[in-house]
């Protein structure tokens, strides 16, 4: 009888560890937001802190050490990553719906004008033009990380993978400064919502992105990658051009366009 190709997952609590700290990280931000207890927020990081680290740990030794991460099931998870990212495109969508709804015809609570009456925008030419430069070159260093990979070069890898998260911390950087320098706050309407919002999200991904990245750093420095079977950071190298793709929109509608 032949062996299944596909991996049967052992029971894990790791799900239930994870929605309960997603429960309480809802919470305790909704009591903080209110002046309340941070304890409850601080519960929910550490719960999800702690689910992403045996989760992770569970799924490297199933796909290094165990051989669990067959061809078929190479397959699957490559489909999975696909309709992830289709799922954060539908995502991002509503945000420039939202945004596009309010500018393209704005109202006569907005002034009839786009950017609203009293908001100043920031200027596309500065700090957000240095963000666009700093997140391309990014997507280079995360591609010559990847080829260096295939070619079985480890030490080029590395200085690629270095090379990325490090643009990437640097972009967050750069984001929170611009963010503490903007004239205007989300409160400010429809303007202020919505570019807070989208650009908010979008630096949460590149913070879950780094971190994608600095995991695969790591695997990278312990040799858990070959030049054929190195999906998990081929994932993060697609979760990593879809961020870059998603600046590119909000760069040229949001700040570009929209000012």
């Amino acid at each position: 009888m032949s062996r299944n190709p596909f991996h049967l997952v052992e029971f894990s609590p790791w799900p239930l560890t994870g929605s309960m700290g997603a429960l309480f990280l809802t919470l305790g931000l909704a009591s903080w937001f209110h002046g309340g207890s941070y304890l409850t927020l601080a519960l929910g990081l550490f719960l999800i802190s702690l689910t992403m680290l045996q989760w992770w740990r569970d799924v490297i030794r199933e796909a290094t050490f165990q051989g669990f991460h067959t061809i078929q099931v190479s397959k699957g998870l490559r489909w999975g990553m696909v309709l992830f990212i289709v799922s954060e495109i539908c995502f991002f969508f509503a945000f420039f719906w939202a945004y596009f709804h309010s500018s393209l015809a704005p109202s006569t609570e907005l002034g009839s004008c786009w950017p609203p009456a009293g908001i100043v925008p920031l200027n596309p030419f500065e700090v957000p033009l240095l963000n666009t430069g700093v997140l391309l070159a990014s997507g280079v260093t995360v591609t010559w990380a990847h080829h260096s990979l295939m070619e079985g070069n480890r030490l080029s890898g590395l200085q690629g993978l270095i090379a990325t998260v490090t643009l990437g911390i640097y972009f967050t950087f750069l984001q929170a400064g611009e963010y503490h320098e903007a004239s205007f706050t989300i409160a400010d309407g429809a303007y202020g919502s919505t570019f807070f919002v989208a650009t908010g999200f979008h630096g949460l991904h590149v913070l879950i992105g780094s971190t994608f990245l600095t995991v695969c750093l790591a695997r990278v420095w312990f040799q858990h990658f070959s030049t054929g079977h190195h999906f998990g950071f081929e994932a993060a190298a697609w979760y990593w051009h879809f961020v870059d793709v998603v600046w590119l929109f909000l760069y040229l509608s949001i700040y570009w366009w929209g000012c």
